[in-house]
């Protein structure tokens, strides 16, 4: 478990989370097969190296805000145990509380340089589209006709214009046009095949109700967290307040610690709450999974009119359509995450 999964897990302790029964695994078709396979290697490639530097990432911004309120702990530590009094028998012992604050704004500053000099946060986006794109394609590829000639290399292209991550993603046409030949055969008479047209319909269906389940599982888990974290800071400014008004009354060292370290744990917490975007990311999966599940009822109608075979024209515009909701919802969360890069606390 990564550091930024064990600290979310322990701010939601006592959280009920919304369960929903798991959707049934895809079953793609027969003639898709091969081509899953001939994906299935890159895009476990790009996943475990976009899980590496997605785990890196965020456990880096987790860990500057939570130790930048440990470094204020440290800095108060020896006024409240009354270490900073000549006459105190641990007096000379007071400067380890100095030597550990400074060890944690070093450690700060390290994450924040190996952050910068490693490019977690674009190499864990590279990846994560790399993989993205790649996880799509064979769906995509019943959409395409390979027989008619054109320049571009990458699928996507030839359907739509996903925007330019998509067009960065110089292994994804690598990978298209290196199974071109592949594609072309498996799929060469596919859509005169009812067997094929339904069983691709409830594949498609299936893996957008994968994602649906998805979404709404991150939809719920940061509403948890939103509220958690906003439950504790206004435990701690409250604690805070309090601290400050008891003051007026009793003088005492210990309420210094409250007063200071507090509001700057609240405020951490805050901070890393705000970069990991937890209210907009909650309410873009909730859109999402609106969006799927009409998805879903459009290519599920499609299957349904046109007899046996179903309506093929409109099939293709709804898996397209689907195709270009992910895609969509893909390119905000580029711009959702980009802007923010390790800030320093």
């Amino acid at each position: 478990m990564a550091l930024h999964q064990l600290i979310q897990r322990c701010l939601l302790l006592g959280v009920k989370a919304k369960s929903l029964p798991p959707p049934p695994a895809p079953r793609p078709p027969a003639a898709l097969a091969p081509l899953i396979e001939a994906f299935a290697s890159d895009h476990r490639r790009f996943d475990a190296r976009a899980i590496h530097y997605g785990h890196r990432y965020r456990s880096g911004f987790w860990s500057i805000y939570l130790l930048s309120a440990i470094a204020v702990l440290f800095a108060i530590m020896p006024l409240a145990l009354g270490w900073d009094s000549p006459t105190h028998m641990l007096h000379p012992f007071a400067g380890l509380w100095a030597i550990g604050e400074v060890g944690v704004i070093g450690t700060v500053s390290a994450i924040y340089w190996l952050g910068h000099r490693r490019d977690w946060q674009s190499q864990w986006l590279r990846a994560r589209t790399t993989a993205e794109l790649i996880w799509y394609l064979p769906m995509l590829a019943p959409l395409i006709d390979f027989s008619a000639p054109n320049s571009d290399a990458n699928w996507y292209l030839r359907v739509f214009d996903p925007g330019k991550e998509v067009r960065a993603a110089d292994e994804v046409g690598t990978l298209c046009a290196k199974n071109q030949p592949l594609a072309r055969s498996l799929l060469a008479a596919a859509w005169s095949d009812p067997a094929f047209v339904s069983s691709y319909a409830e594949w498609t269906m299936q893996i957008l109700e994968q994602q649906r389940h998805y979404h709404l599982h991150v939809a719920h888990r940061q509403h948890a967290l939103r509220h958690r974290v906003h439950s504790l800071n206004s435990v701690l400014f409250g604690l805070t307040a309090l601290g400050a008004l008891t003051h007026l009354v009793i003088h005492t060292l210990w309420l210094s610690l409250v007063t200071t370290f507090f509001p700057a744990l609240g405020a951490s917490l805050h901070g890393a709450l705000a970069q990991s975007e937890a209210y907009r990311l909650e309410v873009t999966s909730e859109r999402l999974s609106g969006e799927l599940q009409g998805s879903i009822g459009h290519i599920r109608a499609a299957l349904r009119g046109g007899g046996s075979g179903g309506n093929v024209a409109a099939l293709k515009d709804a898996v397209q359509a689907a195709i270009a909701s992910i895609l969509e919802e893909h390119q905000d969360w580029h711009l959702l995450v980009r802007p923010h890069n390790l800030p320093l606390a």
